[in-house]
């Protein structure tokens, strides 16, 4: 087959190793593209990590896409059927590490960008592109970089469309409006270490917890909403003892998470884990750390616009969701209105062989640009 102009390109992203946090030139590549299109385009570096800011115009309404250029290692190279960072076709599919999470939702970005461009070259508002390399890692230095620079500046964004692989089965099936909020805690409980035939001159911290811990697995922390499920306490690891089978251990210790719903914030969440300890009188410590907040875009101008480029180009008629993990999109909507993801089928995301079908590389570009049709022209 004969590569299309967004094949071509994410074919070229995908040649580039750029494994978390590097960039490997992928973002200039980028700019290369849009520069001659009016974009202005600036360079943001944060502790290593490259970020990409382009504009093209200076009024309202201001439509992003945003995204990121990293990708996850590719785990063990010599079980990939081809080598993951050279672009191969097969089957019908497009293999490389970053084919579906997300180098092809990039070059379908960058094209339908250039498509638009083209057709109004006086289109109402604004484009900008927000791209990092730190999305896969610990996303400090990326998104949320940028997005702390744009709003000292006193840049407002109206739209958002983040390219992540929200597609379930075919392309355009489900889109998502929000992501759920994750908030883990390091749970510390202190007994008292002994001889296991001496109880009565320990205290077994497990024997402890087991009530607590079975009162937090149960609790239900909200009814979630119209968007969300109820949110979700998970227990990720627990260990104690000392390896020895007469030893009653002196600490347990417990990894857990929430996944939270907009119906939920992780104050309240924390005072309620800490009433239930307290109440089953335990001695222990507990770290919070919280890793992101939900964001949530009711049904309207953005996934209106969206849904109805989909619906145009493949005749699918999308679902909006915000199952899944957390993305990007929890910092854009700190300064951003309307947040909405869309993207690839995401099966094989992160995965040995991952890949895009060549059926869906087009149509996702042409989707991108029907979205700018239907909020810009």
């Amino acid at each position: 087959m004969i590569a299309s102009r967004t094949l071509q390109l994410t074919e070229a992203l995908i040649a580039q190793s750029s494994v978390t946090p590097e960039d490997k030139g992928c973002q200039q590549r980028m700019a290369e593209l849009l520069e001659p299109l009016g974009f202005v385009c600036e360079t943001i570096e944060s502790n290593g990590v490259t970020n990409l800011w382009a504009r093209r115009g200076t009024e309202s309404p201001v439509f992003v896409f945003a995204g990121h250029t990293d990708v996850v290692p590719t785990g063990p190279v010599d079980q990939w059927h081809s080598q993951p960072f050279t672009p191969t076709r097969r089957d019908g599919k497009l293999y490389g590490r970053g084919a579906a999470d997300m180098k092809t939702s990039l070059a379908a970005m960058a094209v339908a960008c250039e498509e638009f461009v083209a057709a109004h070259p006086k289109h109402k508002g604004s484009i900008a592109f927000l791209i990092t390399s730190d999305e896969e890692g610990p996303a400090v230095d990326g998104t949320v970089v940028v997005c702390e620079r744009l709003e000292e500046r006193g840049e407002t964004l109206d739209y958002c469309l983040v390219g992540e692989p929200t597609s379930a089965h075919v392309l355009g099936d489900m889109i998502k409006n929000g992501r759920r909020g994750s908030l883990s805690g390091k749970l510390r409980i202190k007994g008292i270490q002994g001889h296991i035939a001496y109880p009565q001159h320990a205290r077994n911290p497990i024997h402890q917890a087991a009530p607590a811990l079975a009162e937090l697995a149960a609790e239900q922390w909200d009814q979630g909403n119209e968007y969300y499920l109820p949110t979700s306490w998970q227990v990720s690891n627990i260990h104690a003892g000392t390896g020895a089978n007469n030893v009653i251990p002196g600490e347990l210790a417990l990894d857990f998470n929430f996944r939270f719903s907009t119906a939920s914030t992780a104050d309240g969440l924390e005072a309620r884990v800490h009433a239930i300890l307290d109440k089953h009188n335990l001695e222990y410590e507990l770290d919070w750390t919280l890793s992101g907040l939900p964001f949530l875009t009711p049904r309207g101008t953005l996934s209106n616009a969206v849904a109805q480029a989909i619906e145009s180009e493949t005749g699918v008629h999308t679902e909006l969701s915000t199952t899944g993990g957390t993305s990007d999109g929890r910092f854009i909507a700190r300064i951003c209105p309307q947040v909405i993801e869309f993207g690839p089928p995401n099966a094989s995301i992160h995965k040995i062989d991952e890949h895009i079908e060549l059926r869906y590389v087009d149509p996702l570009k042409n989707i991108y640009r029907r979205t700018l049709e239907n909020l810009l022209a």
